[in-house]
């Protein structure tokens, strides 16, 4: 308990005002009183100077020392969302990825050389019911970055899973592949990335890794410049690696809109085709469409027009370039994709999906002649699955999918396979 000061200071300016002789009765008594009442002086004066001492406290400037040896020792969430701040600096670093399993039953024959669907070398005719097949091989992993700078924040990202291309009928894919590595800094991206040429946004979800014929696919090397403003449409241009060792750079151009009810986009694709030192420039167009049909509902479309493609990169199911004595000749060929998408909740969605491929080309042409009626003539496929989400960060897909390959002399190849799908993912 605290002593009183005022009760103090009255106690001791009473015992010192009293005379010696109504105190004590002797000499030692005064002696005892007075060394009391001395003592009593004493802690009144220790306790004045103790309170009118100013409490010790770090200056501002110490204090904002303190805290910043605090944060820079300490992990904060960063901007990008999942992301956290590496310590003693100010980039955010998001890790991510997916373990993901397949389950394949064909029943009808396998094509060569893929695991997924394949379509465009579905083999020929009838023949006995296809494989079933199981691979891990599309699992996958990466990172990405964001550093703010005056000029806007500089991102990178790098990805891979284990889905290598490989040749022959029994090849092993169980190899790393890299996906996506590049950097963002000021509009200019420069790696390996989805083409320009493709609207990502227009894709329809499959559980099938390929998906189906009709749209543009590829990864490639690319230096791309993109000029956005809020409420202008999103321009970007683009020198992108030629997929069949050209000697010249594709070119692409590409303009988009994201509205409230969907999105619309345009590109434009010029690229060298090159067979034995002979090379010849084609075009490409793609349109793509998206429109919400209600808060859970989506329709998507995509239209390709392509002048020949020596992988098949920009266009599924497109026939390779020929050489016709010393003109290169190159397959005009056409692709439509569709997609609907529905949402029934937080745990489940379905959807559907339609790809096709048609050449503009018949048997007796110059270039059928030249390239064989083995040729894709016309490819479709159909996807029709859903995703069950359990838990948190876990899905389970299921796909039925179909299609037919017909060749440019008549011939026939089906497909119908079940793909059972499970997978986790992180961030």
């Amino acid at each position: 308990m605290k002593p009183n000061h005022a009760l103090l200071a009255l106690l001791a300016a009473g015992l010192y005002s009293l005379p010696p002789a109504a105190l004590a009765q002797s000499a030692k008594d005064f002696e005892t009183l007075r060394d009391e009442l001395r003592a009593l002086r004493d802690e009144l004066n220790q306790l004045k100077a103790r309170q009118a001492q100013p409490s010790a406290a770090p200056a501002p400037n110490e204090r904002m020392d303190a805290l910043e040896l605090k944060q820079k020792d300490a992990v904060v969430l960063g901007d990008i969302p999942g992301s956290l701040r590496l310590p003693g600096s100010e980039t955010s670093i998001r890790l991510y990825g997916q373990i993901e399993a397949n389950l394949f039953k064909d029943f009808k024959t396998t094509a060569p050389g893929e695991l997924f669907s394949n379509i465009m070398e579905q083999p020929l005719g009838g023949g006995s019911t296809g494989k079933t097949a199981y691979t891990a091989q599309t699992s996958r992993f990466g990172f990405e970055t964001s550093t703010p700078t005056s000029a806007g924040s500089f991102n990178t990202k790098l990805e891979a899973d284990f889905y290598a291309s490989c040749g022959g009928t029994e090849c092993n894919r169980n190899r790393l592949r890299l996906r996506h590595a590049y950097g963002e800094y000021a509009g200019w991206t420069i790696g390996q990335t989805w083409s320009t040429f493709i609207d990502l946004d227009t894709l329809p979800e499959t559980v099938d890794f390929s998906g189906p014929p009709g749209a543009p696919g590829p990864r490639v090397g690319q230096l791309r410049y993109t000029y956005s403003r809020p409420g202008l449409p999103k321009f970007q241009f683009a020198l992108e690696d030629p997929t069949n060792g050209a000697k010249l750079p594709n070119l692409v151009a590409r303009v988009s809109k994201v509205f409230d009810w969907g999105s619309l986009s345009t590109s434009l694709l010029s690229h060298e085709q090159r067979v034995d030192g002979v090379s010849k420039r084609g075009l490409g167009l793609n349109l793509g469409a998206g429109f919400k049909v209600s808060p859970s509902t989506t329709l998507t479309a995509q239209y390709t027009r392509l002048d020949g493609d020596g992988d098949a990169a920009f266009l599924t199911g497109v026939n390779t370039p020929v050489l016709d004595g010393n003109r290169l000749r190159l397959d005009r060929a056409q692709g439509l994709m569709l997609g609907l998408g529905q949402s029934f909740g937080e745990k489940l969605r379905a959807h559907l999906a339609l790809g096709m491929m048609r050449s503009s080309h018949k048997l007796g042409d110059a270039y059928v002649n030249a390239f064989g009626g083995k040729g894709n003539r016309q490819l479709y496929q159909w996807h029709a699955g859903m995703y069950y989400l359990p838990i948190k960060n876990v899905e389970l897909g299921s796909e039925l999918l179909g299609g037919r390959r017909r060749t440019f002399d008549g011939g026939k190849g089906d497909l119908l396979r079940l793909n059972l799908q499970a997978r986790y993912m992180f961030n």
